[in-house]
């Protein structure tokens, strides 16, 4: 069931389903992420474009779109596209925390591989892979198949973005990582120290691209952080995280 509660702050709500928390909005100031991997993701954001300047964003996986919030918010010209097969909470986020008017933000009632599938070549500054099932990234989003899908619908320049949850010693982050590399050939991942040192179960943010990953100016986000992470270039990357086999291989 999907329910929405509110917070300390005015007009502040998180979303969860069945107990999970999913979305934290903020609909007075969407530039507040509360959620820290959230947060994280929002730095990615911000080292690919400078506030201000408009970005093309797929977002696969809505939930109450608090990212795709602050997109609009710091760069209200751009054209994003949510892909979200669930009804109920798009329509229950509609009703109960509305997109701000002319937000450019448009949401598919699709999954995610279809989605991305039906996408036009190079369409996509930002691709963003955020989407879970009872806890779990469905399977068909992390193949090789489907990240050939994401390199094709992203421009030359365009970054692919994944959300992960693992622990040490990272056996899915592994083969997802093997996957992306057969088709990327610049790869960078962020997560909390304690996460790298296998204390705790937590997010991993992947990135990937044809480009060059900004790993500089991700690593200048972090050193601002109010929660501190890493962020590991692809020779760290692979040193960490290799030796997987990928997932549909």
């Amino acid at each position: 069931m999907w329910e929405i509660a509110a917070t300390e702050r005015p007009r502040a709500f998180v979303l969860s389903h069945d107990g999970r928390d999913q979305s934290h909005v903020d609909l007075d100031d969407p530039t507040y992420l509360a959620f820290d991997y959230v947060r994280r993701m929002g730095d990615v954001v911000d080292a690919v474009a400078p506030r201000g300047e408009p970005l093309r964003v797929v977002h696969v996986g809505g939930a109450a779109m608090s990212l795709a919030r602050y997109v609009a918010a710091t760069r209200p010209t751009s054209s994003q596209v949510v892909l979200e097969p669930d009804v109920e909470v798009t329509a229950l986020v509609r009703a109960e925390l509305p997109l701000p008017r002319r937000s450019g933000i448009k949401v598919r009632p699709v999954d995610g591989e279809a989605g991305v599938a039906a996408l036009r070549d190079g369409q996509a500054d930002l691709l963003v892979l955020d989407a879970y099932d009872d806890g779990v990234v469905p399977p068909a989003l992390l193949t090789v198949a489907h990240f050939e899908q994401v390199s094709r619908a992203l421009a030359p320049h365009g970054l692919y973005l994944l959300n992960l949850s693992d622990r040490a010693p990272f056996a899915h982050t592994r083969r997802v990582v093997a996957g992306l590399r057969a088709v990327f050939s610049n790869l960078a991942l962020g997560a909390e120290p304690a996460t790298l040192r296998g204390r705790r179960e937590g997010n991993l943010l992947v990135l990937a691209s044809r480009a060059p990953v900004p790993v500089a100016a991700l690593r200048a986000q972090a050193t601002r952080s109010p929660s501190p992470y890493k962020v590991l270039d692809a020779g760290q990357v692979s040193d960490s995280f290799g030796g997987g086999t990928a997932l549909g291989a």
